[in-house]
Parts: C-alpha cells; structure tokens; sequence
C-alpha cells in the first residue's frame, strides 16, 4: 500500500518561490519540538518551550497550530497549561480556538487490527503498540531487528482493512491513520480559516509522515523546513530540535517572527 501516494521526495530548486508578510506557523510535535524518544511515553518537553509558544501565537495573532500525529489530547498535555490550534492524529482531529478535539469510536476492523498488533507485541520484547483510537501504531526503536517483520504486518493488516485506512510510515515506526487525514490537508484547512488566511504558511517537520504538509505549503509558496537530513522536498533545513529551540525562544525575547528568522536560524 503506498504511505504517500503521488508525491515525489526530491530536493526543491533553490530558486523555489516564497511569499514575503506575515506568516502562520504550523510545527510537527515528535523530532521537531521534542527530540526522539525510544518510546512514545519518554519523550520530555524543554519547560521554557510551552510560554515561548504562546508569546509567538500572541505575536503572529493567533495563527500558530501544532500538527502532530499524536492525540490532541496528549499535545494539550505536553504543552500545559496552554492549548493551541493544533492538528492531530496527522488531521484526522482538528482544534481550533482552545475546544474539544473529539474523537470517534474506533472501527470494528480497527479493533481487530490492534488485537493483531497486541499479539505480536506480546511476542516481542521492545515491540510497542499506541493505541490512538482513531489510528493505531507500531513502533520497533527498542527492536531495530524487527524492523522488516513488524512492517510486514502492517502492510497485511493495513491491505485487510481496505481503502477506509492508510499505513504511514515514520521513523522505526508504522501507522494505520483514517484514508482522509493528511497534515498537508490539516495545513490546506487551518490556512482557509480566520486569522491565517492571507499569511504565508510555514511548517517545521522531521520524517516522512511531514512531506505532505511540506508539499501543502510549498503549493502555497510557503517556507517549508525539514529537521535533520533525510530525502525531502522541504525547501529548507535545521540541523535539530535544538536548532529550532534557538529560533523560536530567541524570536519569543526579541518580538518578532517573520520569514527570515527561519532562514537565518
């Protein structure tokens, strides 16, 4: 099953164009704002990150969301005692304005799919499943020589479901998400919303599961930022999480975040 159908990860011109103005900010959660964790539950928000957020969102009027394929719930939970417009589940839920991001019950095919998934971590020391209730993913960071066994078995779990899910692949990690739900579609609606329609996007991500949102916002000639090495058609790059904690905590001191804070980060 394709993870990206249609999209080509290659390196973009240099001369690529971007739009000058005021920008809306769109940043991935895991390997962008927070470095890679051998499991889903270690992973540790830098304490000065959650406030310099919120200055930036007051300083760009609101249009900063978090797009992230982890429950908005949990991003609200990271980023206590704040809560920003946000993407989750990579757009399956959608928040704007501080709500609810509700989640429907998962599907009878889905349940079935994670008892599958339960039973071969199970089997396997350092094998994890997170249950997201919308989606389900594998991860196999603690079991790299799983690798090729665990994605095989989300390709034949994923080819079981049908049309109604699609498997996205990330880093030591695979994903069953709604066939529907994109960042790069997340990145499209919030654009088309109050308060970041007519601003130019920029989204930060780390893997694979952010070159459709790249792609989105590259459409939009936007600056598209890619966190680490890697294939991508982002059409520029910071060198780590840090790097990218640099640029925003500095932006939040010194007031102001525009398109060449990003290109010169």
């Amino acid at each position: 099953m394709s993870q990206m159908p249609n999209l080509q990860i290659t390196e973009p011109p240099a001369e690529a164009a971007v739009r000058t103005g005021p920008i809306a900010l769109f940043l991935d959660f895991d390997g962008t704002l927070v470095e890679i964790a051998p499991s889903p539950d270690d992973v540790r928000v830098d304490r000065r990150l959650p406030a310099a957020l919120d200055a930036l969102r007051r300083r760009l009027d609101g249009a900063l969301a978090l797009v992230s394929g982890r429950p908005v719930a949990l991003l609200d939970e990271m980023m206590a005692p704040y809560r920003f417009d946000a993407a989750g589940l990579h757009g399956a839920q959608l928040r704007l304005g501080g709500g609810e991001a509700p989640l429907a019950a998962p599907s009878d095919a889905l349940r079935a799919a994670m008892r599958a998934l339960v039973r071969f971590a199970n089997a396997h020391v350092g094998v994890i499943v997170e249950d997201k209730r919308q989606s389900v993913a594998l991860h196999w960071r603690l079991a790299p020589a799983l690798a090729d066994e665990a994605l095989a078995l989300m390709e034949a779990v994923a080819a079981e479901i049908g049309p109604s899910m699609r498997l996205q692949r990330g880093k030591a990690v695979a994903e069953l998400v709604p066939a529907t739900a994109s960042k790069g579609g997340a990145i499209a609606w919030l654009m088309r919303q109050q308060g970041y329609a007519g601003r130019t996007p920029v989204f930060v991500g780390d893997d694979i599961t952010d070159e459709d949102g790249f792609a989105a916002v590259n459409a939009a000639e936007g600056l598209s930022i890619r966190i680490g090495e890697g294939r991508t058609c982002a059409r520029h790059r910071l060198a780590s999480p840090t790097a990218l904690h640099h640029v925003l905590l500095a932006a939040a001191e010194g007031g102001d975040l525009t398109l060449e804070t990003f290109l010169q980060g």
